[in-house]
């Protein structure tokens, strides 16, 4: 079975699943294009700010 619709996420050219040495991108310039957007931090993953009061649990736990 074939996938099929199938489009790159960096340049959305349609593409190729099998076969395809760079899936899910359509060329090695696509997945180095992406992974370059990832390392200079174009690319972030959203976090909680879960410090909020912990700064204080962990003074009594150091001083208690």
């Amino acid at each position: 079975m074939a996938i099929t619709g199938l489009n790159c996420p960096q340049c959305h050219r349609p593409t190729v699943w099998e076969g395809n040495d760079f899936r899910p991108f359509c060329s090695e310039r696509c997945r180095l294009i992406d992974l370059g957007d990832w390392v200079d931090g174009s690319y972030r993953i959203p976090a909680s700010d879960t410090s909020v009061g912990n700064d204080q649990d962990i003074d009594n736990n150091e001083n208690g």
